[in-house]
């Protein structure tokens, strides 16, 4: 089967992009360097190409009732212009994707969904959110996605754009103009651990916003960062990637998501979730390690002498300089301050489990 490509993949190439598969597309890895990259977001500013990034857009009068069965966190509450983070289980409990849910209009919602899981969604949303009232489109193709991260991104995204920015709050979006183009979505969503902005944008004029941000942003030396940055990031304030922390067998409370697990509300797979509760053998834990060598996915946690967990996601972190970890834990384990052993390669490392991200954003 042939890759896909986004509307800027040809930008990507221009600017000597490394080009790998990720999740059927054709995607930029990394431009100058994933450490440059990843601490140009974290001090300025940086644009990611999210294209690749599935919308599909639930409309009508049943639309809410919709969602809200599809959707763990209860969205009642949610107002026009109002974002929320999710996830989508499965009967069994499990995860089928996290996802973010805009509120566009009274009886009109997009569920932006992970990449990898585009087709899989929507046959999903499909097959158990139809009903009369609610009608179901997918809008993958249509809308371009260009997040703009970092303590500049502001500043950077003010120049090309209608929208006030300083009135958006976090989880909250506006639509208006950027860089020219009408009809775009202001979001102050992203997922970096920084302020920031992701615009979507009809995927026709995906360049044309592309160029403008990156001469907007050139005063405050914007980098175009790849996917290479954009995991270090996410995993340095612990934030979850599905199929890696989640998948269809892993319940959200297992992956400490219960803050957008509402169990007082009805949606798809709650009453599994219920029932798993507190009956976890394993829970994701932080972990930071002692020493240089790194933690990768797949490599086996040990406690005396004893297969524990595994590595879910690892690096050298970027801004911290130390390595850390995402990881499967045996429950009675993962309490904050255990100790346990990283078979790295058939050499040992010394783990800790922390709490909380690995990094906190320094505010200006």
């Amino acid at each position: 089967m042939s890759l896909r490509r986004t509307p800027l993949y040809d930008r990507h190439v221009e600017l000597g992009a490394r080009i790998v598969e990720f999740a059927g597309f054709e995607m930029p890895v990394q431009y100058s360097g994933l450490k440059e990259e990843h601490e140009r977001v974290r001090s300025a500013v940086g644009l990611f190409d999210v294209s690749h990034m599935g919308e599909i857009r639930v409309r009508g009068p049943k639309a809410l009732e919709a969602v809200e069965w599809l959707c763990s966190n209860h969205n009642a509450p949610l107002e026009v212009g109002q974002a929320q983070y999710n996830v989508m289980c499965n009967e069994a409990g499990g995860v089928v994707d996290d996802l973010v849910v805009y509120r566009m209009g009274e009886e009109d919602f997009i569920l932006c969904v992970n990449a990898a899981n585009r087709d899989k969604d929507f046959a999903w949303v499909v097959k158990h959110g139809s009903r009369d009232g609610a009608e179901i489109t997918d809008e993958g193709d249509d809308w371009a996605q260009i997040a703009v991260q970092g303590p500049k991104a502001q500043a950077t995204l003010a120049k090309l754009t209608d929208v006030d920015l300083a009135s958006i709050a976090t989880y909250r979006f506006a639509r208006g103009t950027v860089a020219g183009v009408a009809d775009c979505i202001v979001a102050r969503t992203g997922y970096t651990g920084e302020d920031g902005f992701e615009v979507f944008a009809p995927a026709q004029a995906a360049v044309m916003v592309w160029d403008a941000l990156l001469d907007a942003g050139e005063e405050f030396g914007v980098l175009p960062i790849g996917l290479g940055a954009r995991d270090t990031l996410r995993l340095e304030v612990r934030y979850c990637l599905y199929g890696h922390e989640l998948d269809d067998e892993t319940s959200p409370l297992q992956a400490g998501l219960g803050w957008i697990t509402k169990l007082e509300h009805d949606f798809l797979g709650a009453d599994a979730v219920r029932a798993r509760k507190g009956k976890a053998t394993h829970r994701l834990a932080g972990l930071v390690i002692e020493g240089k060598r790194i933690a990768r996915e797949g490599m086996s946690i040990v406690h005396e002498g004893e297969v524990v967990g595994h590595v879910t996601s690892g690096t050298r972190s970027p801004s911290l300089g130390i390595g850390i970890a995402l990881a499967y834990v045996r429950s009675d384990l993962a309490r904050i301050g255990t100790e346990l052993t990283i078979d790295v390669r058939g050499r040992e490392a010394t783990a800790r489990v922390v709490k909380g991200p690995f990094y906190t954003r320094q505010e200006a």
